[in-house]
């Protein structure tokens, strides 16, 4: 390895992370975000199956077959366990998690003491299911015997951001830079940069894992989310071209079918959308685009569509509970956007108990304006921004309730950022928030 430099000294203001000389990358698929129910993801991992997926599952094959062999391995049982959580990832199948679990815990039966791989695949587990106080137990755990570990960083960094434990979290994925510098590293620091308004510094972040990146799916993944940075700016032709790129690298890379669906909606290309959200779909069932596919076609009109499209991603939120997955925050969103909003704040309270992250902060609080109590929801609101995150539905959803509190100015300056960063945030929300903005008379 080189020896690291700041990301400051390459320009980026502001960042804090340091970069090296790229190792391979760690972590999962990112086919579906870790959490598999729909979420943002903890933060962005990397981690391309050497191969692919097809070579995931013969390795499971070939991985089950030596077990019936020799029983007593306790390093197969954890790779096997380790190899259920990719699997689960990229087929979005949650029924993988209760077999990474016994696997697992065969493998800590087996060597209990210092047994690295199980630990940090017992905290990849807890996060998979939304379990991040256990997550980062885990990681922790595993840090007291090898505290020298960039997988090790990986699990504690991604639990603490999904805790709400920001200042730790730069710790974390600081010395998981430091430690292993690569694809995983790298995108994690993209993350917390983007999440604390550094746009400059996430980009740049991606576009260093992207120069070092060595694999078609690697370079896939830094193009997918170098374009999901664009978009999220507003900036559609950039987004196309990494997409583009990101296809061209690797034809198979479901995310990169996502990215363009939401640039063709915005741009007025509906069919090319409902078609590439589709194909998506049928290939990688990620409840997220689902979600995107049912509000395109309710903004075309399509309203039997748009209903199957929202029944069926409340029967994948059924089966992700039943494979114990937590998901309070997917379930309060979805439920604040498209159902009942008491049912939302009901959710989102119980996942504020849990945690305190900025995600949670913004859904509580825009279930509680979607149920009518915007004097409360406005002080989660401000949380969600307090880190400076540059998120157009953030600002649109703390925009909406300053109108309805007739804070008048604020709620201009708010929804004007929120058009500002990205005027195609939402094809639901973005046109209300449009309207809003001209009720009140327009940009200050």
């Amino acid at each position: 390895m080189h020896r690291v430099a700041p990301l400051a000294a390459l320009g980026l203001a502001g960042a804090l992370f340091a970069v090296a000389g790229i190792g391979l990358a760690e972590g999962v698929h990112p086919a579906a975000p870790p959490a598999g129910a729909g979420d943002p993801p903890p933060a962005r991992r990397a981690a391309s199956v050497a191969g692919g997926p097809d070579v995931l599952t013969s390795s499971i094959l070939r991985t089950q077959e030596h077990l019936r062999r020799v029983r007593g391995d306790w390093e197969a049982w954890a790779e096997l366990g380790a190899a259920y959580i990719q699997e689960a990832r990229i087929t979005v199948d949650p029924s993988y998690y209760p077999r990474a679990e016994g696997a697992l815990h065969q493998s800590l039966q087996l060597q209990p003491d210092g047994n690295v791989t199980a630990m940090v695949g017992m905290g990849a587990l807890a996060s998979a299911r939304h379990d991040f106080q256990s997550a980062l137990d885990w990681g922790q755990r595993a840090g007291a015997v090898n505290d020298h570990s960039g997988g090790v960083e990986g699990v504690v960094t991604d639990a603490l951001t999904q805790l709400g434990h920001y200042p730790e979290a730069r710790v974390a994925v600081q010395r998981m830079v430091e430690i292993a510098p690569g694809l995983a590293s790298f995108s994690r620091a993209s993350y917390d940069l983007e999440e604390h308004g550094d746009v400059r510094g996430a980009r740049g972040a991606l576009e260093r894992a992207l120069a070092d990146a060595f694999t078609p799916a690697d370079r896939a993944f830094a193009h997918y989310y170098l374009g999901e940075l664009a978009f999220n700016s507003g900036q559609l032709e950039e987004a196309a071209r990494q997409d583009t790129a990101g296809l061209q690298e690797d034809p198979g890379y479901v995310p990169l079918l996502e990215g363009r669906a939401k640039v063709e909606a915005a741009l007025g290309q509906d069919d090319a959308a409902v078609r590439d959200y589709s194909d998506a779909i049928a290939r990688v069932p990620q409840p997220q685009y689902v979600i995107e596919l049912g509000e395109l076609q309710a903004s075309l009109g399509h309203a039997t569509e748009a209903r199957h499209a929202f029944d069926l991603v409340r029967a994948e939120h059924r089966l992700f509970a039943a494979n114990g997955v937590d998901i309070d925050l997917e379930e309060a969103v979805f439920e604040a956007d498209h159902g009942d909003p008491a049912a939302a704040v009901s959710k989102a309270r119980a996942e504020w108990l849990r945690r305190h992250s900025v995600l949670v902060a913004d859904a509580l609080g825009w279930a509680l304006h979607r149920a009518g109590d915007d004097r409360q929801a406005l002080g989660y609101l401000d949380t969600a921004l307090a880190l400076g995150w540059r998120n157009a539905l953030m600002l649109f959803h703390r925009g909406m309730v300053e109108q309805s509190l007739d804070m008048a100015a604020a709620a201009r300056r708010d929804l004007s950022a929120a058009l500002d960063t990205n005027p195609h945030f939402s094809v639901t929300w973005a046109p209300v928030a449009a309207r809003a903005l001209a009720a009140l008379g327009g940009r200050p």
